[in-house]
């Protein structure tokens, strides 16, 4: 893979051509297993190897990291193979720790970004070092939590920082572990383009099988690299095993994706378009999933409707539904025919389904 953009500062001091590449298993199990999947994965484009010491379960009793004793086996890693090591911190004992065994990037899980009061608390911890900071969003779909956490760090003099965009929580089903709610991630990006993006597809996908397309789409919103959890034999992981690949697998995607030059003026202007149709293809993914969402709702409006033998066109509520978009509209430069078109249809679509219920 070959960059396509200019990174941030603490990603030019490595001399990559290409996207950051953060690649190991989702928990460090055995000494032997971390340095095995380090030999398999110097070869490839990874440049980080990643392992969970210390694992934060949503319940007691699963598989919760094996400790500090971990931290032993990414020194050794690191020392055989040459890769720079990271792991997660939740709490300034954490740090402490990984700071004595020279880790060389930190990050943030998404449970511990929700609270500002541990933030802070592995803030101070830092305050000053020049390790480099990376801080994933948090659980619930919330930017400005999100840039809180990043905040702290930046007030504590903790310059080299960057975030892991890993998808958000839902109580709906989808076809995701967590939701990417690539807006949030692009508002970011577009608040603070000098903010390296990293993503982390594993969380975002829950299973294997769609890792490639969530990094290609991620390379394609032009972030800075990839966050993906490896192992030599997955499906007998200790932890998140769906999610996970071989380091065979990830050296395939590396060499799939795609990835556009900007050597040129030719190539600048692909790369540029090619960003803003992701852009474009993100928000038609969620305006059909918020029609989707909205017809549901007509749905369940048909079935009272029909209960209570009230007809399904109410002509008033139409009327002030109108009115109120085409105000919006103005408010976001659309124009009063568009809009008319657009809701007309929509409303034609949620006669349909209450018709379909009331039957």
């Amino acid at each position: 893979m070959e960059n396509n953009k200019e990174l941030g500062t603490w990603l030019n001091k490595f001399g990559l051509n290409h996207p950051l590449v953060i690649a190991g298993p989702c928990s460090a199990e055995t000494e032997e297993q971390v340095l095995k999947i380090a030999h398999q994965l110097k070869d490839t484009d990874t440049n980080v190897l990643r392992a969970g010491i210390w694992k934060p379960r949503t319940r007691p009793g699963n598989f919760e990291g094996v400790g500090a004793l971990g931290l032993k086996w990414l020194q050794k890693a690191k020392e055989e193979t040459g890769l720079l090591t990271t792991t997660e911190v939740a709490n300034a004992n954490h740090v402490e720790l990984a700071l004595k065994h020279d880790v060389d990037i930190l990050w943030i899980g998404a449970r511990t970004t929700v609270s500002p009061f541990i933030v802070q608390d592995i803030a101070d911890a830092l305050k000053g070092t020049n390790k480099t900071v990376l801080i994933k969003n948090p659980v619930n779909p919330d930017l400005a939590l999100w840039l809180g956490a990043v905040e702290r760090f930046y007030t504590q003099d903790v310059k080299n920082l960057g975030v892991i965009h890993r998808g958000f929580s839902t109580y709906e089903k989808t076809r995701y572990r967590n939701n990417p709610e690539w807006q949030i991630a692009v508002d970011l990006q577009n608040e603070f383009p000098d903010l390296p993006l990293i993503l982390d597809p594993s969380h975002i996908a829950g299973r294997r099988d769609i890792i490639f397309d969530l990094c290609q789409t991620a390379l394609d919103l032009n972030y800075d690299g990839l966050m993906v959890e490896t192992h030599f034999d997955p499906d007998n992981a200790w932890s998140d095993a769906a999610q996970q690949i071989t380091p065979a697998a990830l050296d395939q995607i590396t060499r799939d994706l795609r990835i556009r030059k900007t050597s040129s003026n030719e190539s600048e202007f692909n790369n540029k378009l090619n960003t803003l149709r992701t852009k474009i293809d993100v928000v038609d993914h969620q305006i059909i999933d918020q029609i989707g969402k909205r017809m549901a709702i007509a749905d369940q409006i048909g079935i009272l409707k029909k209960d209570n033998n009230v007809s399904i066109l109410q002509a008033k509520r139409w009327n002030e539904i109108l009115g109120k978009m085409i105000l919006q509209g103005e408010e976001k430069n659309l124009s009063e025919e568009f809009v008319l078109k657009v809701f007309k249809a929509i409303h034609q679509e949620s006669i349909q389904h209450q018709k379909n219920v009331a039957k």
